[in-house]
């Protein structure tokens, strides 16, 4: 049985790596066998925080360098991303989970289906209410838009409510999750969305 595989993607300082960093350790509690593999232009400095964090053994991390625009190696010829994921799967045997982040990137970008079974997209309060508003791919087509740094609303000049009514309303009532990713807010809810739309188990939490 192959691991299922997901996908983070969002614009650049959204909080995909912290989110990834708050997510492990609540989805191995929940006993899922999980690898991450991180993507980027021409550096692999995600991989390594986390191979650094402690959060995860560092051989259960690798990284993509895309050589270009992040979206071309998750959409147009995700090869790359494919073939690590099959790497990562014959030496990690018995994954249940590999998780894709992406190069920060704008609203366009998008996973394709032939890398990912499910993706989220990632924006944050700080880049501004009106990115609900602005729609784009990446936050109307994901199965999750997660809305992070919640907590930052007051300091910029956020109303979070109307943020997140506008982006329920742009995405149709398709799910919208908010999160503060450093302090954990809103981590267990991702984890079960995540547990019962790729993994098909409920109630999984330990």
């Amino acid at each position: 049985m192959t691991a299922a595989r997901i996908g983070i993607g969002g614009p650049v300082g959204s909080g995909k790596t912290a989110l990834i960093e708050a997510l492990i350790p609540v989805l191995r509690r929940r006993g899922v066998n999980l690898a991450v593999i991180t993507n980027d232009l021409v550096t692999i400095e995600d991989a390594e925080r986390l191979r650094r964090s402690g959060l995860i053994e560092p051989e259960r991390v690798g990284a993509v360098e895309a050589g270009a625009c992040p979206h071309t190696v998750i959409r147009e010829d995700p090869t790359l991303n494919i073939l690590a994921g099959d790497r990562m799967e014959a030496a990690i045997p018995g994954l249940d989970l590999i998780i894709y982040e992406s190069g920060g990137d704008n609203l366009a970008s998008t996973f394709s289906l032939d890398l990912v079974d499910w993706w989220m997209f990632v924006i944050d309060v700080a880049g501004g209410d009106d990115i609900p508003r602005k729609g784009g791919p990446g936050v109307l087509r994901c199965d999750l838009l997660v809305v992070n740094k919640t907590d930052l609303a007051p300091h910029v000049g956020v109303d979070l409510e109307r943020m997140l009514e506008e982006a329920r309303a742009a995405r149709e009532g398709r799910p919208v999750l908010a999160t503060i990713a450093r302090q954990g807010a809103g981590i267990e809810a991702l984890a079960e969305a995540i547990s019962r739309a790729v993994l098909f188990v409920e109630d999984r939490a330990g």
